[in-house]
């Protein structure tokens, strides 16, 4: 559900944060629009973090270290990449005033980037907002096959290693589908969203250095612990 009766509220990083503990996330209608709006969907994405599923080709490529994984290193290159125009998509809904907010929860520790990179240049990633034990999906972007796959399963494991419980992508798609990502009420998000956010979940519990082997065997172990 989006709302455009709230674009002239000021919108602050206290404010995002509030609102994402509600269930609503900001967007806007194109890069150049300086207006946002909320959207509460319907029917919202979760990718169920007991049942993450890895194609075996896309684990054969995370086992082999294809690309180096990094953590929170450059938020404004992943931001660039996920609000560049591609193929079919001329302009994205990151304006100026989302990279604003996010750079401000990224510098006060909220807002999070996953990286893959190859031959010294980021070539994938995905950025999100932690809060509690929920995490929020809100972009990611790839410019050689199989970067940001690599970069959702690096934080899957992470999350999951951390204590996390919720992790939203906010709608459904094709790519995030082949991972086990699936649709639910709004009702049953929120049924979800609160004792997520209860939790005391640590982003950082995964060492920056984790190698392949270990992030795929953590997503196999929560997997058969539930």
């Amino acid at each position: 559900m989006a709302s455009h009766n709230d674009i002239t509220i000021e919108i602050t990083p206290q404010v995002l944060l509030k609102a994402y503990s509600c269930g609503i996330f900001p967007m806007a209608e194109s890069a150049d629009d300086p207006a946002l709006y909320w959207i509460e969907p319907q029917a919202r994405g979760i990718l169920p973090l007991e049942a993450v599923h890895i194609p075996r080709r896309l684990a054969k490529t995370v086992r082999q270290g294809t690309f180096e994984v990094r953590i929170n290193s450059d938020f404004a290159a992943v931001i660039d990449g996920c609000a560049a125009s591609k193929a079919g998509r001329r302009s994205t809904w990151i304006n100026a005033r989302i990279r604003s907010l996010y750079g401000a929860l990224f510098a006060q520790g909220y807002c999070h980037t996953v990286e893959a990179w190859r031959d010294g240049r980021m070539v994938g990633g995905l950025y999100g907002v932690a809060l509690g034990g929920a995490f929020f999906g809100e972009s990611m972007f790839s410019t050689e096959r199989d970067a940001s796959k690599v970069a959702l399963v690096y934080l899957c494991a992470r999350l999951a290693y951390g204590g996390f419980t919720l992790l939203d992508t906010q709608f459904v798609t094709d790519h995030l589908r082949q991972f086990g990502t699936i649709e639910v009420e709004r009702q049953e998000f929120h049924r979800l969203l609160e004792p997520a956010l209860a939790r005391d979940a640590d982003f950082h519990a995964l060492s920056a250095e984790a190698p392949p082997d270990q992030i795929l065997a953590i997503l196999r172990a929560d997997a058969l612990h539930h």
